[in-house]
C-alpha cells in the first residue's frame, strides 16, 4: 500500500499539521518506508505461534510478576480536600463547563 502526495496533505490536515512542501516529501517517503516493514511483517506466517508477554518468555518460562493487591497507603481524603477551592460531602466541586 503506497500512499500517494493527497494522502499525507490529509493526514497532515487530520493531524493539524502545516507541513511545508518539502515536509510532506520527507513525511511521504517515511510512512511508504513504514508501511513497506508492515506489508513485510504481515507476509511472515505467524500460525501456530503462541503470542508471548515478554521475549523472555523463550528463555525460561515465568508467570507475570503482579504485586499483592493490598492497601499500602493510608486514606488522606481530608489531607487533600484542604487545598481545593471547593468542596462538598468528601468530594471535589468543579464550575460546570458543559451547559
Amino acid at each position: 500500500m503506497a500512499l500517494t502526495p493527497d494522502d499525507v496533505r490529509r493526514i497532515a490536515q487530520l493531524a493539524r499539521l502545516d507541513l511545508e512542501p518539502a515536509e510532506q516529501a520527507a513525511m511521504l517517503t517515511q510512512l511508504n518506508d513504514f508501511f513497506a516493514v508492515v506489508e513485510q511483517m504481515s507476509a511472515v506466517d505467524t500460525s501456530g505461534v503462541e503470542p508471548l508477554f515478554t521475549p523472555l518468555s523463550t528463555i525460561e518460562a515465568h508467570g507475570l510478576r503482579l504485586r499483592d493487591d493490598v492497601v499500602t497507603e493510608a486514606d488522606q481524603r481530608e489531607l487533600n480536600l484542604r487545598n481545593a477551592p471547593a468542596t462538598a460531602g468528601g468530594l471535589f466541586l468543579v464550575p460546570k463547563v458543559i451547559e
